[in-house]
């Protein structure tokens, strides 16, 4: 159980971490530094305080020695100091053995006394005194001295002075982990920030010796992950833009056929075909995407007009609660998207709803609602890789090329936003695409 809280105490980041062992060692120590230096006071106090009081009890002894019997209790009072005093009577008998302190001031003021007297300590049991010290004087009579050691006191300026010294090494421990767990921040944004459709600024190359090699090696990653992409996305392009031609010559000999039913088989192939270039040309231009300059428009215009262009075409898209608002955003990229989303719906729903929902930071979702099949809850993230296609949409008519969702995700990275399927309750999917308010 206390290694279970000990787990859930300790912190997850490493600027936690650093922060608590820092911070617990520099405390430990002070607060070690600070014990010790009492204890040292106190030890070099009572050694003052010994020999200080031997010298006082052996004058108050000779006082009473030159003083008659009846006399003597009426010096006591005179007698008496801050911690301790003297009594007269018969001797308390001694409870078990001596402490190494009572012995101590027995052994001094037994000094101090000189020869002829010899003192008995002990620890009281009662709380009056800490310390008693019996001894018998020259005509034999009982004289008891209880001793009381004084605390230490501390200054309240003490306590004020230990109170900044420990705020000042939280402040220098709060300064030195940042200073150390910085940098390396700043190599996971980074690392965060990498996309292959949006370009990233390299990371500045400052800082610590090994923070800077590590900056030098992101730098260099990013590059080499950029230029592959690159050349991945103009190979994909130049393949779809060549496959033209070919596809070109094929339609027309496939339409100098005699026979109607081979006819119709092959310029069905050869749609598919055609449709399959087309979505890998869209899908290479979509790593572009990002130099699109971004401008502000009216969203409800703009999803307004592509409802209408779908209805003109006699296909069921209708748009409700879509506010009047004005965005900065890449156009022609938006439209993409949600063409995308709004065909994918009609291909596999048969119908498509368009809205939007807007937060209180100024964040826009616009989304695309429809009530068909949805997709399985392992296959949301799936089905926006490119040329992923779900087993009961492999057909002709409905299964599409498998690049529609992957071209809207790429776009939507590169727009700085973000696109998230959602089975909706009762049936349905819902295709949200999250805008930042800079988007």
């Amino acid at each position: 159980m206390t290694a279970r809280v000990l787990r859930r105490l300790w912190p997850a980041s490493l600027f936690g971490r650093l922060a608590w062992i820092f911070l617990i060692g520099l405390v430990t120590a002070h607060a070690l530094s600070f014990w010790l230096v009492f204890m040292e006071r106190g030890m070099a106090a009572r050694s003052m305080m010994g020999s200080y009081l031997a010298r006082d009890v052996a004058s108050s002894v000779a006082i009473l020695e030159r003083v008659p019997a009846g006399e003597r209790a009426a010096w006591l009072p005179r007698l008496e100091r801050r911690h301790y005093r003297f009594l007269l009577g018969p001797q308390q008998p001694a409870a078990g053995i001596a402490s190494a302190r009572a012995q101590q001031f027995g052994t001094v003021i037994e000094e101090a006394l000189g020869p002829g007297y010899r003192v008995q300590a002990s620890d009281p049991a009662d709380a009056a005194a800490q310390i008693r010290l019996q001894l018998l004087l020259a005509d034999g009579s009982p004289l008891t001295l209880e001793l009381s050691e004084p605390a230490m006191p501390v200054s309240a300026w003490v306590l004020a002075v230990l109170a900044l010294q420990l705020a000042l090494l939280l402040l220098l421990t709060w300064y030195a982990v940042r200073l150390a767990t910085r940098p390396l921040q700043r190599l996971a944004d980074a690392a965060d920030a990498l996309s292959p459709g949006a370009p990233t600024a390299p990371l500045h190359e400052e800082g610590p010796q090994e923070v800077v090699q590590a900056a030098r090696a992101l730098n260099a990653l990013q590059q080499r992950i950029a230029t592959h992409l690159a050349e991945r996305m103009q190979i994909l392009a130049a393949v779809s833009h060549d496959l033209q031609t070919p596809l070109t010559r094929m339609r027309l000999r496939a339409d100098l056929l005699d026979d109607s039913a081979l006819r119709g088989k092959l310029q069905g192939d050869l749609d598919a075909m055609q449709a399959l270039v087309q979505e890998g040309m869209a899908y290479a231009r979509s790593a572009h995407s990002a130099q699109e300059a971004p401008v502000r428009l009216r969203l409800h215009a703009l999803l307004d007009s592509m409802a209408c262009d779908y209805r003109d075409a006699g296909q069921p898209v209708r748009m409700t609660d879509v506010p009047d608002l004005t965005i900065q955003t890449r156009p022609h990229a938006l439209r993409r998207i949600v063409g995308n989303l709004v065909d994918n719906a009609l291909k596999f729903a048969g119908e498509a709803e368009i809205t939007v929902a807007t937060a209180r930071d100024g964040a826009v979702s616009i989304g695309v609602l429809d009530r068909g099949a949805g997709i399985p809850e392992d296959k949301l993230e799936a089905v926006c890789k490119p040329f992923y296609r779900l087993e009961h949409s492999r057909n002709r008519d409905t299964g599409g090329t498998g690049l529609g969702l992957a071209i809207a995700q790429q776009l939507a990275t590169a727009m700085n936003g973000r696109l998230r399927l959602v089975n909706r309750t009762g049936g349905g999917l819902a295709a949200w695409l999250d805008l930042n308010s800079d988007a």
